[in-house]
């Protein structure tokens, strides 16, 4: 009895670690155990690695303002390396299952926007400078200090309509639901399928996927997520080798009945010599000179504002998901989560992969259990793999990814329980950011609109003593962003 009483008891909510790996990550403090993190790392690659070949799709198929392309393969290339460098970066650093690659948005308003006025050089300099900007703010605290400023709810919010938006991003890439021709007679924008039915195998092995998932999650099969995602997968080899569908454009053509992204056929090759010839090919100062500093300037800051609040919106639905934020709605080690989030912006720049940042789909490791940076060692080592693997990535349609996006996004939307519906000063901008996610395809907007209208609101009510100062200052910044199209046509 005497030695037991000369070791002192750990606190009940605070297990004893196992070893320095897991005190270092935390895994037995936050709730988590090896084999969770292992599987909340392989849902999470499995769930955003369509990047590795959409992110080559985005950049490749545009041409700067000289005309030229960048090579798709040292595009996967480097949007391999730079996800898997970044993610391992937030594992260790900010300790935190967020996982980091290519943005989508980003790259599109790269590619389509910014490099056809100057360089592919000179466009992914801009990005740089964005992100060493952000690195800055975060520095300096200001970043921070405007997370802490958003009223808890209103994070909460963010978080749901994430989830929301996840949802119709895995409806619509596994082609459930589709845009409905903008034709005479035509009364909504989306319809089911094609023609308002599912007549196509790949929308087959997603409604399979999708319910073996689902029973899956009901039963609490450890692992459900990542199970789906792989019998899914399986499901869609078989499909594709007898009934032969083909891919969604073929020749240039759309196939509405094909697979998307992907094929699903095993590779005749494994590995795969990755081509890193971009690395480093960014020019700071070219777009001042060919674009003119008012075009630049515009340009940062539509990306400084995009990535900003993405980010925050991210960090907070991930954490949600993992019962990892505090009573501020904030998660543990913020400072370090996003000083890592802007460096993967400018390292972005730096490999001409666009601007990179942190990935909600992340949330499905957490869903698998992943609470700790330990999962990023194994989703960071998987995209490094990818660099070498690339026909295997190659194997995964839409269709059997989009699964974990629908699982995800229903476990997130709970969280909309938590919110005051009867307080109409919160309740409404809540409202806003929540629909407007999905609706624009953008969480920056829906963001931006909860944050205006609980300023606005405030201020009709007589309380505008009760903001925190740095929300008029964002609520400004995003009125500015709003309305950057008008701005750009009165100077341009």
């Amino acid at each position: 009895m005497d030695d037991v009483a000369a070791t002192p008891a750990a606190p009940a909510d605070r297990p004893i670690p196992r070893n320095g790996f897991d005190r270092f990550f935390e895994i037995s403090a936050r709730g988590s155990t090896l084999s969770r993190e292992l599987r909340g790392g392989l849902a999470t690659f499995f769930t955003m690695a369509y990047i590795v070949v959409l992110n080559p799709l985005i950049l490749g198929n545009a041409v700067d303002g000289d005309g030229q392309r960048l090579a798709i393969p040292a595009i996967a290339a480097a949007t391999a390396l730079v996800a898997g460098v970044m993610t391992i970066l937030m594992g260790v650093v900010g300790r935190f299952p967020l996982a980091l690659a290519a943005g989508l948005g980003v790259n599109a308003l790269v590619a389509l926007e910014i490099a056809p006025q100057m360089t592919w050089a000179d466009a992914m300099g801009l990005v740089v400078i964005e992100g060493v900007i952000i690195a800055i703010l975060v520095l300096t605290g200001l970043r921070t200090a405007v997370f802490r400023s958003v009223p808890t709810q209103l994070k909460t919010a963010i978080g749901v309509g994430i989830g929301l938006f996840l949802t119709i991003i895995g409806l619509v890439d596994a082609g459930f639901v589709r845009r409905v021709p903008d034709i005479a007679g035509t009364t909504v924008p989306v319809g089911l399928g094609i023609g308002g039915k599912l007549v196509t195998w790949p929308a087959l092995v997603f409604v399979l996927g999708l319910l073996i998932t689902l029973v899956l999650v009901v039963r609490r099969v450890r692992g459900a997520i990542l199970i789906g995602i792989l019998a899914s997968t399986a499901l869609a080899i078989v499909v594709e080798a007898i009934a032969k569908v083909g891919p969604s454009f073929v020749n240039g053509q759309p196939n509405p009945a094909g697979w998307s992204l992907n094929v699903p056929t095993l590779p005749e090759t494994v590995v795969d010599t990755p081509d890193l010839s971009l690395l480093g090919q960014f020019d700071l100062l070219g777009s001042w000179q060919r674009a003119g500093w008012l075009v630049a300037i515009m340009f940062v800051f539509t990306l400084l504002v995009t990535d900003f609040f993405d980010t925050m919106g991210t960090m907070v639905a991930v954490g949600q998901e993992g019962n990892l934020l505090d009573e501020q709605k904030m998660p543990p080690r913020t400072r370090e989560i996003l000083l890592v989030d802007s460096l993967a912006a400018a390292a972005g720049g730096a490999a001409s992969t666009s601007s990179n940042t942190s990935y909600i789909e992340s949330a499905a490791g957490v869903a698998e259990g992943a609470r700790t940076g330990a999962a990023n060692l194994v989703t960071g080592g998987l995209f490094l793999l990818a660099m070498f693997l690339a026909p295997l990535v190659l194997v995964v349609p839409f269709e059997a990814a989009s699964v974990a996006l629908v699982i995800v996004g229903f476990l997130m939307m709970t969280a909309v329980r938590t919110i005051d519906w009867s307080d109409y000063e919160i309740a409404i901008p809540a409202f806003l950011t929540i629909v407007l996610m999905p609706f624009t395809y953008s969480i920056s907007n829906g963001i931006g609109a909860g944050v205006i209208t609980f300023v606005v609101l405030k201020i009709a009510r007589g309380k505008a003593r009760e903001l925190h100062p740095l929300l008029y200052g964002v609520a400004a910044l995003f009125v500015l962003y709003f309305l950057r199209g008008p701005i750009e046509t009165v100077l341009f």
